[in-house]
């Protein structure tokens, strides 16, 4: 509802509503406090809605658009722990265990978080417990609250039962019972309320009362290293920025010398004093044990970002992460001087990546198959560069012509073909792109089989030949499929198998 409300131009004296389509109906999915205090609640239909009400404010629901409000709400909450986790449809999870401290206390990090999201025009509901399900609880009864571990039940007992958020069903099974707050259902042992609701519904009620809890999913693996920077006064320029990354960097990089790690993955994240965060990410193809090489590569990624990093009204935090290290494996340099130039060339191709992005610098890895279309393979140079460099290619006999081509086509191309001297012969003549080449010099035919193991069995046999038009172009052309056997029509009759250039010969 808040996201509407900001769209509408904030709250007004008309009650607002959002409705969704259930079972062909239209119900409502969510509701300010006009509309609450009017009675109306979700889950009812619009035009029971409308008939207590006829000057509600209608809104359409868009999941998606709520689903991006959140994460945008999760990037946001970053800044207090790393380790956040959704709670669809408008609820986050914080684990802040060995973080309030730096707030100035779970009072602190509670007041302050709720206040700067009120300032972005959202009203927060929040509350801290030992267990996320308690929190969860608490947050829709006594918004505010913190609980110490150990009394959760005490806290929660007065509750009503959907303040649990079970299902509809159960919460109405409940009632039904004469179990109408937590803590009368908490009074009946454990196996009585798995027996009558489920082992799913008894674990949550263990979780809400303290005894154990769930996991949470956080969006984003924690990081194996991390170092902030926050600011009393939001930093702007590009100066201040890049001072700060480089002060992180100096942190990061002595936090992992000490174990022996260099970073394989690093994440900056830019905090804005409006609630927008902006990421940047950069990936090394060897481990980096030096701030100044990240210096460089967040410089050339910053530089070359199609959407430049937008300040606003300026930082108030910066975070740099290392989120995959590795062992440091020293190297003697001095005696063997391919691993220096080893280094030089995935230095280069980090600044490259950095700036046009990892998956547009590519080496080439042989492939073990004969289909010339697949016997090469292109990866990603920062991941396969040691594997380039000790693979091992079909060596050549410079006394002999060339076997491929020097220019291979992504995709071959189709020829025409009037007649062959014999059926598995060349042709005498061919079209390619509308020009007639006649042929007076042919080596072959290469016969290549498909690999059925690997194939759907559709496809045919190739005979390859490596020809010379009158004009000396060398070509490498194929008959795809044999004459007999091969080839059929749309009737299933025997047909003329199709002719195809595949590359060309410098």
């Amino acid at each position: 509802m808040q996201r509407f409300l900001q769209v509408s131009g904030g709250a007004q004296d008309e009650p607002g509503i959002v409705v969704i389509k259930d079972n062909n109906a239209l119900v409502i999915h969510a509701l300010d406090e006009a509309a609450e205090r009017l009675g109306l609640y979700i889950g009812q239909p619009l035009a029971n809605a409308r008939a207590m009400c006829p000057d509600l404010r209608v809104f359409d629901a868009d999941v998606v658009a709520d689903a991006k409000t959140l994460s945008d709400i999760a990037d946001w909450c970053d800044r207090f722990t790393p380790l956040v986790a959704l709670d669809p449809p408008h609820g986050l999870f914080l684990d802040i265990t060995g973080c309030a401290h730096l707030f100035g206390g779970e009072a602190a990090l509670l007041k302050t978080l709720v206040r700067a999201l009120a300032r972005q025009g959202f009203a927060v509901g929040a509350a801290i417990a030992g267990t996320s399900i308690c929190a969860r609880t608490l947050t829709r009864q006594a918004s505010g609250s913190i609980v110490a571990d150990g009394n959760e039940a005490a806290a929660i007992e007065r509750f009503p039962v959907s303040a649990l958020g079970a299902d509809e069903a159960i919460t109405t099974g409940l009632r039904r019972a004469g179990l109408k707050t937590i803590g009368d259902v908490a009074s009946r042992s454990a196996s009585e309320i798995t027996a009558r609701f489920g082992a799913r519904f008894s674990t949550l009620l263990a979780h809400a009362l303290g005894q154990g809890d769930a996991p949470i999913s956080p969006r984003k693996p924690l990081p194996d290293y991390i170092v902030e920077k926050r600011f009393a006064e939001p930093i702007a320029t590009d100066t201040m920025i890049a001072m700060t990354l480089s002060r992180l960097a100096d942190t990061l990089i002595a936090s992992m010398e000490k174990q022996g790690k260099g970073a394989r993955r690093l994440e900056a994240a830019f905090f804005r004093t409006d609630g927008v965060v902006r990421a940047i990410m950069v990936e090394t193809g060897r481990p980096v044990t030096r701030s100044a090489v990240i210096d460089r590569l967040f410089r050339e990624r910053l530089d070359a970002l199609a959407d430049p990093l937008d300040p606003g009204f300026g930082f108030d935090m910066v975070r740099l992460s290392a989120s995959r290290t590795e062992i440091v494996v020293q190297e003697q340099r001095d005696l063997d001087a391919h691993v220096h130039d080893n280094d030089e060339l995935a230095a280069l191709i980090d600044r490259i990546a950095a700036r046009i992005g990892g998956k547009r610098v590519v080496v080439h890895l042989p492939e073990d198959t004969h289909i010339p279309e697949c016997a090469v393979m292109a990866a990603p140079a920062q991941h396969h560069l040691a594997a380039a460099m000790q693979a091992e290619w079909p060596a050549r006999v410079e006394s002999e012509p060339p076997l491929r081509p020097l220019r291979l086509f992504d995709k071959p191309e189709p020829i025409k073909v009037p007649f062959a001297a014999v059926p598995d012969g060349p042709p005498h003549q061919f079209t390619w792109r509308r020009a007639l080449h006649a042929v007076v010099r042919v080596e072959g035919p290469e016969r290549i089989a498909m690999e059925w193991w690997r194939q759907d069995g559709k496809q045919l046999t190739r005979d390859y030949f490596r020809i010379e038009d009158a004009e000396g172009l060398r070509f490498w052309i194929f008959r795809d499929g044999l004459y007999e056997g091969e080839v059929f029509d749309g009737d299933g009759k025997p047909a003329s198998p199709g002719w195809y250039v595949h590359g060309l010969f410098a």
